[in-house]
């Protein structure tokens, strides 16, 4: 093509987009920017929350006699007393129950969901999702339903997940969750771990909304130290290959699990709410994953607040991975500490390693 014949068509392509639209591209034109706008300008907020625990609750010393230890020597360690396991319940069964306390809690109907998002690492099924489980048995029909996994941050990861999405004007109405049934892939004859984990599910309804909700999120992964907080998956048995492994459990190293979260929950909890244009001090609460209360004081002291501003639950919960965070922000809910306007941090961290933060104003 010669030069001349190039700047020819540049000239006309330059006069064809000076051009006015007709009027029904126009029209089109400044509905599409307008919807844009409002996008850029919705929250994403939590509007009810719910969750549910196994009936069964198993002791310090309940542990003490099944195996070498004792409620002190737990407690002391980990500022756990007790946690809920199942016998009958499943992690879809807990799920269904905490979505509905949920729902009833936000007002919402199961015709309202747009989208169902579970955080699992102990589902029922390899498929399909335990998200499409909930979907079937609370009748959400029009939801878009999946699971994603991760691990302890898998909550947070999911609300990360709804809010690009309500951002981006696809969705408006949310069921959110992180569930698990931990007590199925941990090693019984192991103290160093079993005695940490629960089961349990917990819920949120998230919306999209004009004036509160979420106000700054952060998020991260380290996959080269995945190893140390790690649970096998299914060997390779087809008629090439003949394994005989045994059941894989959770095995963990809890010291650089504990280095870890020490690090990076404060630093990614004082970026967020940076973020937000906020202070540490002006955070009402701060939800975190419930590990164990050791790391909890730490990000206290090195984000320089009180203990008082740290709820747990871990006492009676244990740690239930990626349910801690919304099981913890129901029971923050339903005792009345949750008011309009407070600004609330939530972060979670685990196995991945993952982490992830958020700063919303309930």
């Amino acid at each position: 093509m010669s030069k001349w014949l190039l700047a020819d068509n540049l000239v006309r392509l330059a006069d064809d987009r000076a051009k006015p639209a007709s009027e029904g591209n126009r029209r089109f034109h400044e509905r599409r920017c307008g919807e844009g706008r409002k996008r850029i300008n919705m929250k994403t907020r939590i509007i009810g929350t719910g969750s549910c625990l196994p009936e069964t609750v198993v002791t310090n010393d309940d542990l003490s006699k099944l195996m070498d230890t004792s409620d002190e020597w737990i407690s002391s360690r980990t500022g756990i007393r007790e946690r809920h396991l199942v016998k009958e319940e499943t992690t879809a069964s807990m799920s269904v129950e905490a979505a509905k306390r949920a729902m009833e809690n936000a007002g919402v109907t199961a015709e309202d969901l747009d989208l169902i998002i579970l955080g699992t690492v102990s589902p029922d099924f390899v498929t399909p999702a335990c998200a499409c489980e909930v979907q079937a048995a609370i009748g959400a029909h029009r939801a878009v339903a999946f699971d994603i996994n991760a691990a302890c941050s898998g909550f947070m990861f999911a609300l990360n997940i709804a809010n690009a999405y309500i951002q981006a004007g696809i969705y408006k109405t949310a069921l959110i969750l992180g569930a698990e049934t931990l007590s199925k892939i941990v090693d019984w004859e192991d103290r160093s771990t079993c005695v940490l984990f629960g089961d349990g599910a917990g819920a949120a309804v998230v919306c999209a909304d004009e004036n509160c909700g979420m106000l700054a999120f952060d998020q991260g992964s380290d996959g080269t130290k995945g190893e140390v907080l790690a649970c096998p998956g299914r060997a390779n048995n087809n008629p090439l290959v003949k394994t005989y492994q045994k059941m894989p459990y959770v095995h963990m190293d809890g010291q650089e699990v504990y280095k870890f979260a020490v690090t990076t929950v404060p630093a990614s909890l004082q970026k967020t709410i940076e973020a937000a244009g906020l202070a540490p001090d002006d955070i009402d609460y701060f939800a975190l994953h419930q590990a164990n209360i050791r790391i909890i004081q730490s990000v206290s002291k090195r984000l320089r607040i009180t203990e008082d501003k740290f709820p747990v639950s871990l006492d009676h919960c244990g740690n239930i991975s990626a349910a801690s965070v919304p099981i913890l922000l129901d029971e923050m809910n339903r005792k009345g500490l949750l008011k309009p306007g407070m600004k609330v941090a939530l972060s979670g961290f685990g196995g991945g390693l993952t982490w992830a933060s958020a700063v919303i104003e309930w």
